[in-house]
C-alpha cells in the first residue's frame, strides 16, 4: 500500500494482502457512502464469481440490507477501541457474533441474510467481515471469504482479520495524504485549475506521444486583458473574482476538448491543452473562448494564442518550442487587440510572422522576454 499512487491502487493492494493472510479464496474491499447510504465496492480479488469484477464500476448495496453495521456506522473511536471483526456462515452460524442492532438480529442464527444468500450463491462456505476505521469513524469493510467445504473461520481469524482493517486503514489514511498533496502540488490555489507545474508534466508526456504516435498536441495560451486596470480601479478581490470567473470560462471550453487539462500559469496567464483532438477542432474552440471571454462583465476579453503540432509549424522537438510558439502568436493577439486568436503556421508555414517571431533571437527585456522563458 505504501506504493500505491491512487485509493484504488491502494484498496487493490490492501485486498490481495488480506486474501493472502487470511488464506482466502475471494476479498474485497468497500467504502461506505454516507451520503448516499450504500456501501460502495471499491475491488474484488481472488476468485470472482460471476458477475464480479475485479474493479466494479457501480457494485453497491444500501445500508439497510446490513444491519449489523448500521449499529457502529455513526459512532466514533476517536478516543481507543474500535468495532471487532465477525464470521459469517451460508448457515447463518457466526463466531463471534456481530454487533446487534437495536431491532434484533437480521436472520436465522443471527446471521445476515444477504450475505449468507451471497455466500451460497456465490459457491462460498463463509466470511469474515471487519470495520475499517478511518479518523475515528467507520470507513468500510474488509471482506475475505473461503470456498463451501474449507476450513470455517474462527475467533482467532476475527482477531486478525480486525488487526488488517487497522494495517488497512493507515495505509488508506497515508495514501490519502499523499492524493491531497499532489492535488495542492499541481493545482492553482484561486480557481482550482492545474498549475504551471501540471502543465509541464502534462506537456512532457504529450510531446513523447507525438514522437512516438505523431498524436498531435495543441497549445492555447491566454492573456486575460484588463486584469491590472481592475485591480488598480477596483481592489485586488473584485481582480480574483475576474480570474476566477474566467477560468470557469476556460474550463467550459477544454470540456469541448476531450481530454484537454486546462490551467493558469501565473498572473493573468492561462492555457488549454489539448492532446489528439484535430488541430481545427482546438482552433474553433480558441474562437468560442475569445467570444465568451468578451461577454464577460469585467476584464476586456483575453489575447490568445495557438501552436498545434497538426500545423506547418516545424519540428517541435520540446516543450520549450510548443511554448513559444503559442507564446508568439498569443503577443501577436495581444498587440493587434485582436478578438479572435492568432494561430502559428496558418500564414505562411515556415514564413508565417508568428513562427519568426518564435524563431528571433530573444534579446528582449521585460513581459515579452518573460513570456518566451521556460
Amino acid at each position: 500500500m505504501a506504493a500505491a499512487h491512487t485509493p484504488r491502487e491502494s484498496a487493490h493492494a490492501a485486498a490481495l494482502g488480506v486474501r493472502q493472510a487470511l488464506g482466502g479464496s475471494f476479498a474485497a474491499i468497500s467504502k461506505w457512502e454516507r451520503e448516499l447510504g450504500k456501501l460502495r465496492v471499491l475491488v474484488n480479488t481472488g476468485e470472482l464469481a460471476e458477475g464480479e469484477e475485479e474493479f466494479p464500476d457501480d457494485e453497491s448495496y444500501p445500508v439497510h440490507e446490513f444491519p449489523e453495521i448500521v449499529g457502529f456506522l455513526h459512532e466514533q473511536w476517536a478516543g481507543g477501541g474500535e468495532p471487532s471483526a465477525w464470521v459469517e456462515t451460508a448457515e447463518g452460524v457466526h463466531a463471534p457474533a456481530p454487533p446487534a442492532p437495536e431491532e434484533g438480529p437480521a436472520g436465522a442464527g443471527g446471521g445476515n441474510r444477504q450475505r449468507m444468500a451471497a455466500l451460497r450463491r456465490r459457491g462460498r462456505g463463509c466470511c469474515v467481515v471487519a470495520p475499517i476505521v478511518l479518523h475515528g469513524r467507520a470507513w468500510g469493510e474488509l471482506y475475505v471469504a473461503r470456498r463451501t467445504g474449507e476450513p470455517v473461520f474462527g475467533r482467532a481469524d476475527a482477531d486478525f482479520a480486525s488487526v488488517l482493517a487497522a494495517v488497512t486503514a493507515a495505509g488508506i489514511a497515508q495514501t490519502e495524504r499523499l492524493a491531497e498533496a499532489r492535488r495542492l502540488a499541481f493545482t492553482d490555489a484561486l480557481t482550482g485549475l492545474a498549475n504551471r507545474r501540471a502543465v509541464d508534466m502534462r506537456l512532457d508526456e504529450a510531446l513523447e506521444l507525438h514522437r512516438r504516435d505523431e498524436v498531435v498536441v495543441s497549445l492555447v495560451v491566454c492573456d486575460l486583458n484588463g486584469l491590472k486596470r481592475v485591480n488598480d480601479s477596483r481592489g485586488h478581490a473584485v481582480g480574483d473574482r475576474l480570474l476566477e470567473r474566467f477560468g470557469s470560462v476556460l474550463s467550459l471550453c477544454g470540456a469541448m476538448l476531450p481530454g484537454t487539462l486546462v490551467a493558469r500559469l501565473g498572473g493573468d496567464e492561462f492555457c488549454l491543452l489539448a492532446v489528439g483532438p484535430p488541430a481545427d477542432e482546438v482552433v474553433k474552440v480558441a474562437g468560442e473562448l475569445c467570444d465568451r471571454a468578451g461577454e464577460l462583465d469585467l476584464g476586456e476579453g483575453v489575447a490568445v494564442g495557438v501552436a498545434s503540432t497538426g500545423d506547418p509549424i516545424g519540428p517541435v522537438r520540446s516543450a520549450r518550442r510548443l511554448f513559444r510558439l503559442a507564446d508568439a502568436a498569443q503577443y501577436k493577439a495581444k498587440a493587434a487587440r485582436s478578438g479572435e486568436p492568432v494561430i502559428a503556421g496558418r500564414h505562411g508555414g515556415k514564413d508565417d510572422p508568428v513562427v519568426r517571431l518564435a524563431d528571433a533571437p530573444d534579446r528582449r527585456t521585460g513581459p515579452e522576454r518573460r513570456r518566451f522563458r521556460r
